[in-house]
């Protein structure tokens, strides 16, 4: 029986009503891991970043190398020595609980920091649904990056709320766990009391630093600490390889369609970094929520497409700067962020999909580190708006 203009009616407004009911979304929020868990668990090898993690707490009881290849697992660790007491309630739980809880623990505390984001409620729902695939991704490989993108979504909240004690710890949180926390500073200029956060930074440095020295020694950590070190910058080269699952970014892209495996990063990053500052020159433009939301978002991206450590599974972060820069932009929308919108969902969140053949994503996804452009497209154009719009000086919630 065809389907009435009341019914269709009716259907749309129940469907628009579920989409935005906070509660479902959580439960959304709390599906996601425990699929991934399970089914990651039961492949066998497929939960490997969780072994390396848990590890690295074992390890470190036994004052052995935390950055070292083990025979329980493949690849190496690169997490500082903070995080062997972050993953050691996890490592005292059997292998699947632990590594549910731990899936669990990402995706709720990505959730919560996303919910104090100063938007409307519609909004807020919105940038839920459009990271939701990608946090699937990083949630199959085990990662931590739903848990870096919360600390630097909320590093901004609380700076805007002027919980300044507590944005410095979680930056420097999320510095001593996986150095991508330090971006939380890009928000430094938006700080009250700057001597203040200062201070406060500099606190939660030490306490950071010298936290696992009281639970396994200074000599011993100091050591690690120098390992992790040696670590990033054996990585750094090992990535910047035609052939690695990472250097997803832009200088991924240019070197794999050049084939150039020796170019350099610098000329990138100096160029990225001027760009990611010119804004800030835009002073008035700091009333502006909208602006501030801005950096977040341009934040947000450039942390990974200027990164040659950036995989697949870390575009949880690019991509929460894709959503919150999308639902940022003001009505009637621009045709150009339309298209550039539907080509990250297309390209970024679904290329490793089966939307496309395997050969596809192979010879193309893979091989040129196209799932990079789009935000890298997106990043240009945002620093674009961010240099010229004028924004609306509302310090408020955003409808």
């Amino acid at each position: 029986m065809p389907l009435t203009t009341q019914m269709k009616s009716s259907l749309v407004t129940n469907l628009t009503k579920l989409v935005n009911n906070r509660l479902f979304i959580l439960s959304i929020f709390i599906l996601l891991p425990a699929i991934t868990s399970y089914r990651q668990y039961h492949s066998g090898t497929s939960h490997n970043n969780y072994l390396i993690f848990i590890y690295t707490y074992f390890h470190a009881n036994e004052h052995v190398s935390l950055f070292g290849r083990y025979p329980e697992y493949g690849d190496m660790n690169h997490y500082g020595p903070l995080f062997s007491l972050i993953i050691a309630p996890f490592a005292q739980l059997p292998e699947f609980l632990g590594m549910f809880f731990w899936e669990l623990a990402n995706s709720l505390f990505l959730y919560y920091a996303i919910k104090t984001l100063p938007l409307k409620e519609a909004k807020v729902n919105a940038v839920y649904w459009i990271i939701a695939h990608e946090l699937l991704t990083a949630l199959f490989a085990c990662q931590i990056n739903p848990s870096i993108t919360a600390i630097i979504v909320l590093s901004y909240t609380l700076i805007d709320k002027k919980q300044n004690f507590w944005a410095a710890c979680l930056i420097l949180l999320g510095t001593f766990i996986k150095l991508y926390g330090i971006v939380g500073l890009a928000f430094f200029f938006f700080v009250k009391q700057k001597p203040k956060f200062i201070a406060y930074c500099i606190f939660w440095a030490i306490v950071f630093f010298g936290l696992p020295m009281l639970f396994y020694g200074h000599e011993y950590i100091l050591l690690q600490y120098k390992e992790w070190y040696l670590s990033l910058s054996a990585k750094q080269l090992e990535n910047a390889t035609l052939v690695s699952w990472q250097d997803i970014s832009l200088m991924g892209i240019v070197r794999r369609v050049t084939g150039n495996p020796d170019l350099s990063n610098l000329p990138f990053l100096i160029t990225g970094v001027i760009l990611f500052c010119l804004p800030y020159l835009r002073i008035k433009q700091y009333q502006s929520q909208a602006f501030r939301l801005m950096y977040l978002a341009s934040t947000l991206i450039f942390t990974v497409i200027f990164s040659n450590s950036s995989e697949s599974p870390t575009y949880i972060i690019a991509f929460t700067g894709v959503a919150i820069w999308f639902v940022l932009q003001e009505k009637p929308i621009q045709p150009i962020v339309i298209v550039l919108f539907i080509f990250a969902i297309l390209l970024t969140t679904l290329g490793s999909s089966d939307l496309y053949t395997r050969s596809f994503r192979d010879n193309y996804i893979i091989r040129y580190s196209l799932k990079a452009l789009p935000c890298v497209l997106i990043w240009f154009y945002m620093t674009y708006q961010m240099i010229f719009k004028q924004f609306a000086l509302k310090t408020t919630i955003i409808a």
